[in-house]
């Protein structure tokens, strides 16, 4: 008997792994499919076929359209955010705050953000989306926060700290915006380098 579960348990593990590698497919495929085409063009199926499963396999993952295309864009922003915090693990104390700032300002300037984007203005004109996108931009725009935070040393107990972060935020998704339609790469560098100024003496 112990045999049987023991070999029960063996084929198991693998369809476990095959079934997370699988999600994590989709959710991959769903985040490049929404900032290449947006949300118009981006339906189950062709996120199906791109991930290379079939679309039953992402409907027993994701049964809703609404379902796929959030998880999707929470999951990236998540994996995001840990990268970034691997990239700063002592943040700007032990780095640079330009860099900080820099890689930061990243976040929204890459697909991650386009295929945000996207969702929002999908979510504005729908109502079955709107409600899970604004709870799921809280949730996202809190994290952003703490991590900037955390990042950039700030002490949010001193007077005016935490409304200069989140200014610093707001201006950094200003510039993905100015980003989608043309490379402003040029000018972005020059803003990074005055608002890390500005924040090393706000937060000094």
């Amino acid at each position: 008997m112990g045999e049987v579960n023991t070999a029960d348990r063996a084929a198991r593990v693998p369809k476990q792994d095959r079934s997370r590698a699988t999600r994590q497919r989709l959710l991959e495929a769903a985040v490049a499919c929404l900032a290449e085409h947006g949300w118009a063009g981006s339906t189950v199926s062709v996120v199906a076929e791109r991930a290379g499963v079939s679309r039953g396999a992402a409907q027993h993952h994701f049964p809703t359209r609404e379902d796929l295309f959030t998880a999707a864009v929470e999951y990236v922003a998540e994996e995001r955010s840990t990268a970034l915090r691997a990239l700063f693990p002592e943040g700007a104390a032990a780095a640079d705050r330009r860099a900080v700032v820099a890689a930061l300002v990243d976040l929204y300037t890459g697909p991650l953000f386009r295929a945000a984007l996207h969702l929002w203005v999908a979510a504005s004109n729908e109502e079955q989306l709107r409600p899970r996108v604004t709870e799921l931009e809280l949730r996202v725009g809190r994290d952003s926060h703490r991590i900037a935070v955390e990042l950039l040393g700030a002490d949010e107990s001193r007077p005016g700290v935490r409304e200069t972060v989140q200014g610093f935020l707001d201006m950094a998704r200003g510039l993905g915006l100015a980003n989608l339609l043309s490379d402003d790469t040029a000018r972005r560098e020059r803003v990074v380098a005055q608002w890390a100024d500005l924040l090393d003496e706000a937060l000094r």
